[in-house]
């Protein structure tokens, strides 16, 4: 049997690093499980790898996107099984790394098709967001599916519209399209979550935004504020600089802000990944029992 090693842990925890270890290890490409760091313009402020290390190792799934480009979980599921079985022709063994929640449990589980939307539907939902804001959606949304409304990020606007569109389209809740019943897969999944103590992660996370702010992350964000409206951007890094941009906090107050929200999604991710029990949870610098662990596993 095939294994693919699923490596993933929350943001700034050094799974890139570890990765580039393991592939030269597995002798094995990267195929990344980064939903943000698919798009190129965006290079900086999603800490994709540096170009080095991608020339030195082949990755996919790395800036092969526009911000323009529609992208989606479904999507990545097709696009990285037909990749899967294509480079296990020659390899026995695959590396998967990032972060991304739903696009690692599209590619272990499987998630359901959703049915396309009605653009009159979205039109007159985007119409009563603009005229009656967000509570107004999140309400529909509670008493249509109460149990989507309490995991989805309110204030995520799209993904709030998305998941009454569905709701309203099909009679049945947004969080009825989840796959209870994962589908098969041709090959073995080995999976591990690199973890450090809580406050050495966030001094990890609150000096690599300093970074990202030292290698041009404000500049990279400006130059993108023209379309500061698209889901690409709908994310950590760059949506507090864009209210810099428009006088609504100093450019210290935007950095704590990136700092403070990032930490915020490393603990969502967290949160996430232990709901999984087929986890080995392992500090990054624990790398022999790592390789330990793939080649014991290996050897099954």
């Amino acid at each position: 049997m095939k294994l693919l090693v699923v490596l993933t842990g929350p943001t700034g925890v050094g799974k890139t690093r570890l990765s580039l270890k393991l592939a030269q290890f597995l002798n094995s490409p990267v195929i990344s499980c980064d939903s943000r760091q698919m798009y190129r313009e965006m290079r900086i402020g999603t800490a994709a790898p540096d170009p080095k290390d991608l020339e030195a190792t082949k990755h996919f799934f790395i800036g092969n996107l526009s911000i323009h480009d529609y992208y989606n979980a479904a999507r990545f599921e097709t696009e990285a099984l037909a990749l899967l079985d294509k480079l296990f022709v020659e390899h026995d063994v695959l590396l998967m790394t990032g972060g991304s929640m739903f696009y690692i449990d599209a590619v272990c589980f499987g998630i359901d098709d959703m049915p396309d939307v009605d653009p009159q539907l979205r039109k007159e939902l985007e119409e009563t967001f603009k005229k009656r804001g967000l509570s107004e959606l999140l309400g529909q949304l509670k008493l249509l599916d109460p149990e989507y409304y309490h995991r989805v990020d309110k204030k995520n606007h799209k993904r709030v519209l998305h998941a009454l569109e569905i709701c309203l389209m099909t009679g049945k809740p947004f969080s009825a399209f989840h796959r209870n019943t994962p589908k098969k897969r041709s090959f073995d999944v080995l999976k591990i979550c690199l973890n450090r103590d809580r406050a050495e992660l966030y001094r990890r996370i609150d000096q690599r935004v300093l970074l990202m702010v030292q290698q041009g992350l404000v500049e990279e964000a400006r130059s993108l504020y023209p379309y500061k409206g698209l889901n690409a951007l709908n994310t950590v890094g760059y949506q507090e600089l864009f209210d810099h941009f428009e006088d609504k906090c100093s450019l210290e107050e935007a950095i704590s802000k990136i700092q403070f929200n990032t930490h915020k999604y490393a603990r969502k991710q967290l949160t996430w990944f232990r709901k999984d029990r087929d986890y080995h949870w392992l500090h990054p610098d624990r790398e022999q029992d790592i390789l330990n662990l793939i080649q014991n596993r290996l050897k099954k």
